[in-house]
């Protein structure tokens, strides 16, 4: 059996490199680090987490992540796997050790006899031998398949940017000043550690945020848009005084223990690491230079003797426009023989990149033992992100996006307007999901969940 051959080793690559496997396929999964870096990634490993170590809410009943994440479980998601046998304390959320959760990936794929790890760049589209092949090279696509594939296309890869978040040695941290405390007390109660302003220290923490010497974009980046849900935090000040005291700084549901009161305002930072010896700041993507962002952080209240392990950082993205390039099954319409899948389609964060690699993964899989098989209903968390990025989306202008109750169909009947509506579509979504995994099995087709969980 030919194998089947995936470009890029990100969280989409290797979730559908196993679900191939899975599948009983043999597959050879393409990963250009480290002959050829990237802006953003400072290793090598397979599934490298580059901005957060957040996968976000793992509430699957009133939260679409979270219930993409349970999903996911359900379908024997190496991702989702990694990640929780690698989580660290987030509160409601599932964050993850990241050295130990990329090692997991990489290893659990290293360790498969039917996966082969080719570390090389594929400088162009893939040759004609190669009859299936899964492009997950992410938003940070070599050059040369960019333009490989634009020309393919027709049209113009779209672009943003996006930014990255500074982590900060646990040990460097004022506890004098900050505490231990979540959001209401979700999850264990005492998830992040908490940096307090009051009105003067924020007012002059912006101003310096502000005022701060940022990166300077090259002529043709001008043009590229900021992702919405990733702005740079001083993109987020410059919309207004009170906007960061409603986005990243919010103090709703925090008490200081010292005091008994609301801060004005609040940074908050995350576990990043198993050791808890590293804390990222939430939120706070940035394009500051590196110089300046050492002084302006330092003026958080607790962070005045901050230490970085890593330093906030900006790249630039790169996604296709799926709606009017990809099928149902992920293919491009140009080249069949192409699929794609994670964030080169246009969905953004970790989950939903990894959520589409096990799609493609799957498809791919089924399309090399002779079949077809159905895409998961969009009543689903698979199948609601699957339609918007395949032709949900208006391609006009289309922009990358996370998972959201939004892209689900309504509730038939209708439970009404005072009803409480996300426990409702996760019942069915989950349901759904089963019978379609149910009715896969009946056809024979039961491979494809090899390692799922029940």
């Amino acid at each position: 059996m030919n194998p089947i051959h995936i470009i890029g080793g990100g969280l989409a690559g290797s979730e559908a490199a196993w679900q191939v496997a899975r599948a009983g396929a043999p597959v050879v999964l393409h990963e250009m680090r480290p002959v050829r870096g990237t802006a953003a990634h400072q290793g090598q490993g397979l599934a490298e987490l580059v901005c957060s170590n957040s996968f976000r809410s793992d509430d699957p009943e009133r939260n679409a992540v979270g219930l993409l994440h349970e999903e996911m479980r359900r379908c024997g998601s190496l991702i989702l796997r990694a990640a929780d046998a690698h989580k660290v304390p987030a509160g409601g959320a599932l964050a993850v050790d990241r050295v130990g959760f990329s090692a997991a990936v990489e290893a659990a794929l290293a360790a498969d006899p039917l996966v082969e790890i080719r570390r090389e760049e594929i400088a162009g589209l893939p040759p004609p031998e190669w009859d299936e092949v899964i492009v997950a090279t992410g938003p940070l696509t070599s050059p040369a398949l960019a333009t490989a594939i634009a020309a393919l296309t027709g049209a113009e890869s779209l672009a943003f940017f996006d930014a990255i978040a500074p982590i900060v040695y646990r040990d460097s941290i004022d506890f004098d000043r900050a505490w231990f405390q979540s959001r209401y007390d979700k999850g264990e109660g005492a998830d992040y550690i908490n940096c307090p302003l009051d009105r003067a220290q924020y007012e002059a923490f912006v101003a310096a945020l502000l005022a701060g010497d940022k990166t300077e974009f090259h002529e043709w980046e001008k043009s590229t848009p900021y992702f919405e849900g990733c702005l740079p935090v001083e993109v987020m000040a410059a919309r207004g005084p009170e906007t960061l005291r409603f986005g990243p700084m919010k103090p709703v549901g925090l008490r200081d223990p010292r005091t008994g009161v609301r801060p004005h305002a609040v940074v908050q930072l995350r576990q990043d690491n198993a050791l808890a010896t590293l804390y990222n700041m939430v939120g706070f993507q940035t394009k500051l230079r590196h110089g300046a962002q050492t002084g302006v952080f330092r003026l958080i209240p607790g962070l005045e003797r901050a230490e970085f392990a890593r330093l906030g950082g900006l790249h630039r993205n790169t996604f296709i426009n799926s709606p009017d390039l990809l099928d149902g099954e992920l293919r491009l319409k140009a080249m069949k023989r192409m699929r794609f899948a994670g964030q080169i389609t246009g969905v953004e964060g970790y989950v939903e990149s990894a959520a589409i690699g096990l799609l493609a993964g799957r498809f791919a899989a089924a399309a090399r033992r002779g079949h077809a098989i159905a895409a998961p209903p969009e009543t689903t968390a698979l199948g609601a992100l699957l339609g918007h990025i395949t032709g949900g989306a208006d391609s006009r202008g289309f922009q990358p996006m996370n998972v959201n109750v939004g892209l689900f169909p309504p509730l038939s009947p209708d439970p009404g307007k005072h009803a409480d509506r996300k426990p409702l579509v996760a019942r069915r979504a989950l349901a759904d999901l089963a019978a379609w995994r149910a009715a896969l099995k009946r056809q024979g087709r039961s491979v494809v969940f090899q390692g799922a969980r029940e």
